[in-house]
């Protein structure tokens, strides 16, 4: 798993290189988030790994279109793809979207910025997961 999450990560680098990247856990999640600045609600993308695999999400996605329907969700703001491979970032139908994404992006990456990596620290500010006793009622 390790070796998947540096390799799209190397390759959502290549495709945003004025991107600041933004890594952090978030519960059994390690995620990087990709936008124009250190503020996480301006991210335009994310990849979320955990033990069972790597997903991309489109944090501005839910009203891009997607002839293909390689989206998945229902929200009213994000959808999301399963990567199975790094080398899926390289698919016509999903360079197709992520460019679309770009484009409409809220706030978009300056393609004069600098690439700037910041390790955030969020799990501190999450409220407590609920013991195990207490889910099973």
């Amino acid at each position: 798993m390790a070796a998947s999450i540096r390799a799209a990560r190397k390759k959502m680098r290549s495709l945003l290189p004025h991107a600041v990247e933004m890594v952090y856990d978030n519960y059994n999640f390690f995620v990087i988030g990709y936008g124009p600045s250190d503020k996480t609600s301006e991210a335009v993308f994310s990849l979320a790994a955990q033990a069972k695999g790597i997903t991309l999400f489109f944090l501005q996605g839910a009203k891009l279109p997607d002839p293909d329907a390689i989206l998945k969700g229902s929200g009213k703001v994000v959808r999301s793809m399963r990567l199975e491979s790094p080398a899926d970032l390289d698919a016509p139908a999903v360079r197709a979207i992520f460019n679309l994404a770009l484009q409409r992006a809220t706030v978009p990456i300056g393609p004069k910025s600098a690439h700037r990596l910041i390790i955030k620290s969020v799990s501190a500010k999450q409220r407590p997961r609920r013991a195990v006793a207490a889910r099973k009622k």
